[in-house]
């Protein structure tokens, strides 16, 4: 194992036959990503895809297997974010930090594994590289209706 070079992201995501969706152009006064030094901070994405959006409360309309898919979903547009802002995904040294928040109906307590659809898919991009410290919470609302908001952190080259 020592000597097998890790897998590019770019690669990594074509052997996993994932395409990344639209950019989506930031939903205020604010942008995307900010490179910081050797960090680039990504703001708040939610789940959409083109025309594709999930909205709605997980634990009420939206199951939990939904709303592992939104953050899937928030996970690939963050990537596609990351990708403009940096011109090649194999920039991204490791994720650093994520703070995850959920579109949560009342009493609904699983946010950790809702965002788990995120944490998974860094991990299955960029293996260890991938691996993050996080913060996943409930909300009441979030913009636009929307299940899911993602927002990280990650070291560059």
């Amino acid at each position: 194992m020592g000597s097998v070079a890790r897998m590019g992201a770019t690669d990594r995501l074509a052997q996993l036959g994932i395409e990344l969706p639209p950019v989506l152009a930031p939903a205020g006064s604010y942008q995307s990503c900010v490179v910081v030094g050797s960090t680039v901070h990504v703001g708040g994405h939610g789940p959409v895809n083109g025309a594709e959006m999930v909205c709605g409360k997980v634990g009420g309309n939206l199951t939990l297997a939904q709303g592992r898919h939104a953050a899937r979903m928030t996970g690939l547009s963050i990537l596609a974010s990351l990708r403009e802002e940096l011109g090649d995904l194999d920039r991204v040294r490791r994720f650093v930090k994520l703070f995850g928040m959920v579109n949560v109906a009342p009493g609904f307590d699983q946010m950790p594994a809702v965002i788990d659809g995120c944490s998974d898919l860094l991990i299955e991009v960029f293996g260890e590289a991938g691996r993050h410290t996080r913060s996943a919470v409930g909300l009441a609302e979030l913009p636009f209706g929307i299940a899911v908001e993602i927002e990280l952190i990650a070291e560059i080259d």
